[in-house]
């Protein structure tokens, strides 16, 4: 269950989210920014163990509802557009010679929800939305089915335990993204305008690319059979572009102040 639990901390919506909630913290100099993994697996977790306390209780009655799967990809995919744009309008907005900043807002209505995004960044607003994320078809019927078959060996306590395992795995590799991101983050920051503006894109890009992915499965039933089986492996590619995107950064900003300085 623990593994199992590191393995559900490494989906790509996991992921890009954590990314793009640290790039987030990180730029407004909150404290919790390297503890957004942390605190998104917390709030994930919560609605896990309540799913096995509730199907351990019930035992194999409880089945969760079909309307929950649609539910739980559009939350995700809404807060992977939102979470993309405000990086990516931070990008194409900030002005030369500075660091990307999270610019304030104007009337819109798209403006209005960017904004909201922006400020809502307390440790509970992302423990908030790692609980949302949990809002999902697979997870739901994944801790029921633990949690019905630890009952049968050992009751509502044992079904916990499985719980709490699952959740203290999905804490160690989702705890773990965030703390590598924003200490990515905080170094390009420090190295040049370019390396910021890099690593802000990227983590944009990132976010709105898994949530197309998203939209894609849910809407066509021949790419959600072509991805099964191969979530782990598009997690580990948002790893990869990020790692990359790190070291284009690194790459650029001994260029950039050599640039500078000629000019």
């Amino acid at each position: 269950m623990f593994l199992l639990g590191m393995r559900h901390g490494l989906d790509a919506d996991h992921l890009a989210a954590i990314d793009g909630l640290t790039r987030v913290t990180a730029r407004r100099r909150q404290g919790h920014s390297r503890y957004c993994g942390a605190l998104f697996s917390l709030g994930h977790g919560v609605v896990v163990l309540a799913i096995a306390l509730l199907a351990g209780m019930l035992g194999s009655k409880w089945v969760p509802p079909g309307w929950i799967e649609a539910l739980g990809g559009g939350i995700s995919i809404g807060f992977l557009l939102l979470i993309g744009g405000v990086n990516l309008r931070a990008v194409l907005r900030a002005p030369q010679g500075v660091p990307v900043p999270l610019v304030g807002v104007r009337g819109r209505l798209v403006d209005r929800l960017l904004g909201r995004t922006e400020r809502t960044s307390s440790p509970l607003a992302v423990m908030g939305v790692g609980s949302l994320f949990a809002l999902s078809f697979d997870t739901l019927s994944q801790s029921a089915v633990f949690a019905v078959l630890a009952v049968q060996f050992g009751g509502v306590p044992h079904a916990l335990t499985l719980g709490l395992l699952f959740v203290l795995g999905m804490l160690v590799s989702d705890g773990a993204n965030g703390w590598w991101i924003s200490r990515l983050i905080a170094r390009t920051d420090r190295l040049a305008v370019h390396a910021s503006r890099t690593m802000t894109l990227a983590v944009a890009c990132v976010s709105l690319l898994v949530a197309a992915i998203g939209s894609g499965r849910m809407a066509s039933g021949w790419m959600d059979g072509l991805l099964e089986g191969r979530e782990l492996a598009i997690g580990l590619s948002v790893v990869v572009v990020i790692g990359l995107s790190y070291l284009v950064a690194c790459r650029m900003a001994p260029a950039a102040e050599t640039a500078g300085a000629r000019s």
